[in-house]
């Protein structure tokens, strides 16, 4: 059974910068499509950014332009780049294949955005 492990959230100004890593227990080369996700208080989760296994990405309207998902094969590593961040993007953030397994969710990793 895989298991996913996000890390790099934490508190950040406006306008700052974190790095969100994705760390999977096994080959995440099967999985044709990854995806980080968010939750925000009292929000449903949403998918914010998604990247095959060929490298072609899509972005929520709200985050295009500002954050960047990459993912290391060979490592087993999807990235989140979030840059030029608003309070609006404090969340719980996931990664998860899209379409998501239920059972891949893992505990995420909280942003916050606040001065």
């Amino acid at each position: 059974q895989m298991q996913l492990v996000e890390s790099g959230g934490g508190l950040v100004q406006p306008g700052g910068s974190l790095r969100l890593s994705c760390a999977a227990s096994r080959s995440i080369f099967s999985i044709n499509a990854m995806g980080w996700y968010r939750q925000a208080p009292g929000k449903q989760r949403e998918l914010v950014a998604t990247i095959t296994r060929g490298g072609s990405t899509d972005y929520a309207d709200s985050v295009k332009g500002r954050f960047t998902i990459s993912r290391d094969n060979a490592e087993n590593t999807v990235y989140l780049q979030m840059n030029s961040l608003k309070p609006e993007d404090t969340a719980v953030y996931y990664c998860n294949a899209n379409p998501a397994y239920r059972a891949l969710w893992g505990q995420g990793t909280q942003v916050t955005v606040s001065s």
